[in-house]
């Protein structure tokens, strides 16, 4: 080309600049979203998110190790909030999807119960770590992700559906609207002997009414709206009638009280964070219990870490639009590789293992779609960490309310679902139900899975069934025997 041509040569027509970097960056236009549905989305995760600041140390710091020893409340507060936010924001702009993290119930209460009356707390976030990089090996080599595509795409809504499920029974108690009766049958009950006869329920009623009102109207901000109207609500109703804790420091319980926080302005709202905890890790455990025991504690963490985030990812990503037909959604790898590091932040903070949170769901429901709102939500739980009196100013009966309302949404996936096959039926139904019914996610997708292997396998249609599956629903059969062989183990 000679330099006559390149000086003749017709310039391209440029390109129109409509979205600036953050927008580019995290997609916001392209899905259909904005800057303030993310920042809408990011509060409202946090809000229905932040009882973990308080509820992670109430499990923890109730666990006494074999050594006699317990983690401190407020520590525990800290470094919650700290490892929260720091996930949560390299979540989001990693794999710049809309899943907030925190530490993981499951794994909390399978600590505090569990593994520390056999050792000490350093030790077991020791195996929390452990657990951690296994899973980022697992999810950097692909072989994480080879699972999860080898999952049928009935299972992965059908795990969406059991989510919304899960997440409303998860409401429905925390507000007390549904209890446990003490009998064996029937083992739960509704609110107080048959009835809603306390203030914080009736709260939880009256904020899931109005908020189901705002969103059927799709009002822009519903569940926030509601969220604040029952905080307030809440808030006059403590200041008249002084109705204090559920649970006194003495032990008494107060059936007509508030559940996991009071609703009443702080004394105290700014506190500097005690972060002593950090880097409190030992792997002296594999020398106390011995190698195949401290194995097998890892296995059970890594069991649950894996297939609870793999869930939720994937009932997540279907409720906010984003995942393609197969059930994939976006930067899958990337997602599952910080997924796993956030196990691995977890032990090292003593906050135990962080992983994404079902409740994302609401900040979802309010129009996040990209990881934006992550960096909102990650934000609020590093300010946390100073403002820890603050966060318990929304009553867990109100935030309980967007809980049950994101599980009507995620029910609906349940129309992409061919019920027709009873092949498919069963494995559907199995991993809807046994997820709220056991109280964990991991439980229900391993009913599913193994279902689906030997019901289909024995319907003749075991050719359409990934060896991936067979050998994951052997593991699922090893996990749900895993009190037996650990019983085999130690004797």
């Amino acid at each position: 080309m000679t330099a006559t041509e390149t000086e003749h040569r017709p310039d391209p027509a440029p390109q129109p600049r409509t979205t600036n970097a953050i927008d580019r960056y995290f997609e916001i236009t392209k899905r259909g979203s904005s800057v303030s549905a993310e920042v809408r989305g990011g509060i409202v995760t946090f809000v229905t998110m932040a009882y973990i600041v308080i509820l992670n140390p109430i499990i923890l710091s109730s666990g006494t190790d074999v050594a006699g020893n317990a983690l401190d409340f407020a520590q525990v507060a800290a470094v919650t909030g700290l490892t929260a936010g720091v996930m949560t924001i390299l979540f989001g702009v990693v794999a710049r999807l809309p899943f907030a993290f925190a530490a993981g119930l499951g794994i909390n209460s399978f600590l505090a119960v569990s593994v520390v009356g056999q050792v000490t707390w350093p030790e077991a976030m020791g195996l929390v770590l452990v657990n951690g990089l296994v899973i980022v090996l697992l999810a950097a080599t692909g072989l994480r992700r080879l699972i999860f595509e080898a999952v049928p795409m009935q299972l992965k809504l059908a795990i969406t559906v059991g989510i919304g499920l899960f997440i409303a029974f998860i409401g429905f108690v925390d507000a007390g609207f549904v209890t446990a009766t003490g009998a064996a049958s029937p083992p739960v009950g509704l609110g107080v002997d048959g009835s809603v006869s306390t203030i914080p329920t009736l709260v939880f009623v009256i904020t899931l009414l109005a908020t189901g009102v705002l969103v059927a109207l799709r009002v822009k901000g519903g569940i926030l709206i509601g969220l604040l109207s029952g905080t307030v609500l809440a808030l006059v109703l403590e200041s008249i009638l002084d109705l204090g804790p559920k649970f006194g420091a003495d032990g008494s319980v107060n059936p007509q009280g508030w559940g996991l926080s009071v609703p009443e302005l702080p004394a105290q709202w700014v506190g500097l964070p005690d972060l002593s905890l950090v880097g409190q890790v030992s792997f002296g455990s594999f020398e106390r219990i011995g190698v195949l025991a401290a194995l097998m504690l890892v296995f059970t963490l890594v069991f649950t870490n894996f297939f609870d985030a793999l869930g939720t990812m994937t009932g997540l990503s279907k409720e906010a639009g984003l995942a393609d037909a197969k059930g994939d959604f976006p930067r899958l790898r990337s997602a599952l590789v910080v997924e796993g590091v956030g196990a691995v932040a977890g032990g090292f903070t003593s906050s135990s293992s962080n992983t994404v949170f079902i409740e994302s769901g609401s900040g979802i429901g309010e129009g996040a779609r990209t990881g934006l709102a992550n960096l909102v939500t990650g934000v609020l739980f590093l300010l946390a960490m100073f403002l820890t009196p603050l966060t318990s100013v929304v009553p867990s009966e109100v935030a309980a309310a967007a809980l049950v309302i994101v599980g009507a949404l995620m029910m609906s996936q349940i129309r992409g679902i061919d019920l027709s096959d009873f092949s498919v039926l069963l494995p559907v139904f199995l991993t809807i139900t046994v997820m709220p019914l056991t109280y964990s996610i991991a439980n229900g997708i391993g009913a599913g899975f193994i279902s689906w292997v030997v019901v289909r396998a024995l319907s003749g249609k075991a050719r359409e069934i990934s060896p991936l599956l067979w050998i994951v629903a052997v593991g699922f059969v090893i996990y749900f025997t895993r009190g037996p062989v650990e019983s085999l183990i130690a004797g």
